[in-house]
């Protein structure tokens, strides 16, 4: 019974979160799950909390991925309008398309379970029951350590060593970012090889069901990460997703990319590999790391 009680009290936690996040000012983006509204059903313990989105019947990422291989330009388009979502949640705007300023957000649970697909392939992000909103003069709310999906956790949260400020959260969701478009890059059919089943990040080191302890000694201890495997560097544009990914996770939280330069990084990417003829294409190969790329200094 106080089981049942504390999952109700957490459940109901999470969905006032969510609603409140869902309704800051100037919430609104193309690639952020359309809130429609909110709703109680019946009283005390047999009360049902409901939140109403838009519907996208391809379900999430993850689901998708199980299922389907994508080729280059899904990847591109996945990767890009994902990474507008995450940027835009990250971003302080004074004055959002005239509903008011929007403060940064960060996620704390950013996965490929949370990111959903349109009939498009376009992304949007959902599910902000742990998220934090970061307002000028206000606290931030309750951000303690732990919190999220196990293996989407950056080292310093795994360690225990977060930095309670602003960019140390949104770093922390970059971090989940590059797991997440390697396992985009993992079920792409760019490369020359055969496509791999999908799996978790991880889940071929540590398995199905990691332990913190598990995590902790891969990702922490051994700086471990999922294996970009060869035949990724060969295709110049897979080649320049290895390396944003690697910058994402990196282990120095303050080295990591922000969501802006993925935003950069992925759009010049895919208009570079988009516009060379496959004749071109073992020059693009020794070519790539000289393009002038946003830095990976960019701050958050």
């Amino acid at each position: 019974m106080r089981d049942s009680l504390r999952r109700r009290v957490k459940d109901k936690l999470s969905w006032q979160n969510e609603r409140d996040i869902y309704t800051t000012p100037g919430m609104k983006h193309e690639n952020v799950l359309r809130y429609i509204g909110s709703e109680k059903r019946g009283s005390n313990l047999e009360m049902e909390l409901w939140l109403i989105s838009s519907f996208h019947e391809r379900g999430s990422l993850s689901d998708y991925l199980k299922g389907n291989v994508i080729s280059w330009n899904e990847l591109g388009h996945i990767a890009e309008t994902m990474s507008c979502g995450l940027a835009f949640l990250h971003e302080d705007i004074p004055r959002y398309k005239g509903e008011g300023p929007k403060p940064a957000i960060a996620h704390r649970d950013f996965k490929s379970k949370n990111v959903l697909l349109k009939t498009d392939l376009s992304a949007c992000i959902a599910d902000f029951g742990l998220a934090v909103r970061f307002e000028p003069g206000k606290p931030p709310g309750d951000t303690h350590g732990q919190v999220g999906t196990r293996r989407y956790m950056a080292p310093e949260v795994l360690e225990g060593a977060i930095n309670f400020q602003r960019d140390a959260f949104l770093r922390i969701d970059m971090y989940a970012m590059g797991l997440v478009l390697w396992e985009l890059v993992m079920r792409c059919t760019a490369a020359d090889g055969p496509v791999d089943e999908y799996i978790l990040p991880f889940e071929e080191e540590i398995g199905q069901h990691p332990t913190l302890e598990d995590l902790q000694d891969v990702v922490v201890h051994k700086k471990m990460r999922p294996v970009l495997k060869e035949c990724w560097y060969k295709h110049p544009g897979l080649a320049l997703f290895c390396e944003t990914i690697e910058e994402c996770w990196d282990h120095d939280a303050e080295a990591r990319l922000s969501a802006g330069c993925v935003v950069e990084r992925i759009s010049q990417t895919r208009r570079l590999i988009n516009g060379t003829t496959s004749d071109c294409l073992v020059t693009m190969v020794t070519a790539v790391t000289n393009v002038d790329l946003p830095p990976k200094e960019s701050s958050i």
